[in-house]
């Protein structure tokens, strides 16, 4: 195998309507050196049956495949495991329910290679309602090679969608050693990407490399209540505050433009 190590994360609970699609893209990818780590969250469905079944066709591929099961704790406890076991040189963390391009780990891979003054990459997505069809597209607003995303991600003025992103074991373990992140029922994503983005700028890629599916049993983008859409914001609050105790005060100087 030739060029780094990616390792990708995924925690799962009750997934199995979306896993073949899931490992499908997985088993798809151009880049061959990959290890993934799929942290199964106490699933009460198939969810457990049709990870197993992969373990052969992933193998073959010459992908390593960590399949981890725990009592139902929440993404983040699950996401911490995974966090644990990884051993590659870039990590990313899609969700079970997503797609991602085949092009979309080694145009990332390639972009860290070749940018070694970043750390974290992120990509455009695109977001597609199933019981309607209806797609839209999420990017960059700027379209800059190199962007300081820490404020927008701070005030929630833009994407954090996590099989967007990719983000170097150096990055990760500069914001937290032990591997260990809050452990909230949501906002995970917010918990890795506002440390990493204190300490680097983040590359860019123009290209939709990450597809979302919305679905009524998608946790983080079901209908709420008033009620329950102000408890999340506060959740969310509270997931912000522990985020920042990671951040890094040094002064991030900007890399040249190209």
């Amino acid at each position: 195998m030739s060029g780094p190590l990616v390792s990708i994360i995924t925690p799962c609970y009750n997934g199995e309507a979306f896993l073949d699609r899931y490992f499908e893209s997985i088993l798809s990818q151009t880049y061959s050196n990959l290890e993934l780590i799929f942290i199964n969250d106490g699933s009460t469905d198939r969810t457990e049956e049709i990870a197993l079944t992969y373990r052969e066709p992933l193998e073959k591929k010459g992908i390593r495949y960590i399949y981890e099961y725990q009592e139902n704790a929440g993404q983040a406890a699950a996401l911490n495991r995974g966090l644990k076991l990884f051993t590659g040189d870039y990590l990313t963390w899609p969700d079970s329910d997503d797609v991602m391009t085949p092009d979309c780990i080694e145009k990332k891979v390639g972009f860290l290679r070749n940018n070694p003054q970043v750390e974290m990459v992120r990509s455009n997505g695109v977001y597609t309602n199933e019981e309607t069809g209806e797609r839209r597209r999420i990017s960059c607003a700027c379209h800059e090679v190199y962007e300081d995303i820490l404020e927008d991600l701070l005030l929630v003025h833009t994407y954090g969608c996590s099989g967007c992103y990719m983000i170097s074991k150096s990055l990760l373990l500069k914001c937290y050693p032990d591997r260990n992140i809050y452990e909230s029922r949501t906002g995970q994503n917010w918990q890795l990407l506002v440390p990493a983005a204190s300490h680097t700028l983040c590359g860019y890629i123009d290209d939709d490399l990450y597809l979302v599916f919305e679905h009524g049993d998608s946790h983080s983008r079901k209908k709420r209540t008033i009620a329950e859409m102000y408890e999340r914001w506060n959740s969310f609050t509270e997931i912000l505050i522990h985020a920042l105790e990671h951040l890094s005060l040094i002064h991030i100087s900007e890399p040249t433009r190209h």
